[in-house]
């Protein structure tokens, strides 16, 4: 058993270095309470080695979750394909009175569509995206954690790159957050009332839903391409769930949060571009709702 002196040490590492820790395993896992099970299991390692061997806690704690996170990834390629219907990130909503320190960093890099992207990476071109053009590690650093050399962990972050500037899109640009809230305050009232006509408007013509249940749900088990589409699915839930949208930040962009009576029932991401809705990400698998229920003070599903 560790001695006091080694507790110590290592709750003040756990206060020093968890978020970073969470932060760098929820990019590379799209899965909050599986970074937090990968975090809990590199500090579990710490408490077992010599803390006077180790040079740098830090940059130890870095390489052990990265590591555990890439094999988390290749195991979990294969649950992914079993998966009923399309397999979305957990989301990440933005809820006063949660401990910052506690919590994964709010920023563009947890986008939900960005996310999306990552989940089409191979495990290791993922990791190398994650640590060198995220987190800016340089690719020494990057090949000594993935144990590969530095030309191969270029070529990964490479062809990691190419292929989420692609499917992001050549004319993506940076919207204002003012104006993507409005564009979803319209779309939340639109919704609500019913009005087609203001649908139409707010829907880019070749918007794409995806709505992750996990077969819990009677929801589309492919993504759905077209506003009418759209609308008409988006429609039918509404009805069916007796759905209300509440606005709330999503992954760091302004969305919505559904509810049916006062259960939560999903959580919505929304990317905007020239003024409309192109993305719509509905996560409504009530596994991947469970820690945003509790950090709303709603029990957890049973």
């Amino acid at each position: 058993m560790p001695d006091s002196r080694t507790d110590m040490t290592v709750s003040v590492a756990w206060q020093q270095h968890h978020r970073h820790l969470l932060d760098i395993a929820y990019r590379m896992l799209g899965s909050l309470s599986e970074a937090e099970d990968v975090v809990q299991e590199a500090f579990a390692r710490l408490v077992r080695v010599p803390l006077d061997e180790i040079d740098d806690v830090r940059g130890w704690l870095v390489v052990v979750t990265s590591r555990l996170c890439l094999d988390h990834l290749r195991s979990a390629r294969v649950r992914h394909e079993a998966y009923v219907g399309p397999w979305l990130p957990e989301p990440l909503v933005d809820i006063a009175g949660e401990d910052p320190a506690e919590r994964v960093t709010l920023d563009e890099s947890v986008r939900m569509a960005l996310l999306v992207v990552l989940e089409r990476l191979s495990p290791p071109e993922r990791v190398a995206f994650v640590l060198h053009d995220v987190f800016q590690y340089p690719f020494d650093e990057v090949a000594a954690i993935m144990g590969r050399s530095v030309a191969a962990c270029r070529q990964l972050a490479s062809r990691a790159r190419r292929q989420v500037q692609a499917e992001r899109g050549a004319g993506r640009f940076d919207v204002e957050p003012a104006v993507a809230r409005r564009v979803v305050e319209r779309f939340i009232a639109a919704a609500a009332s019913g009005d087609l006509d203001a649908l139409v408007a707010v829907l880019d013509p070749e918007v794409t839903g995806e709505t992750d249940s996990g077969g819990m749900l009677p929801t589309p088990r492919r993504r759905i391409v077209g506003r009418d589409q759209v609308i008409g699915v988006l429609g039918d839930w509404l009805r069916m769930m007796e759905v209300r949208l509440v606005a709330a930040p999503v992954n760091a962009e302004p969305g919505a949060l559904a509810y049916s009576g006062d259960r939560l029932i999903a959580a919505i991401s929304v990317s905007v571009e020239d003024g409309r809705i192109v993305n719509l990400h509905a996560v409504a698998n009530p596994d991947k709702l469970r820690h945003v229920r509790a950090a709303l003070g709603e029990a957890p599903p049973t």
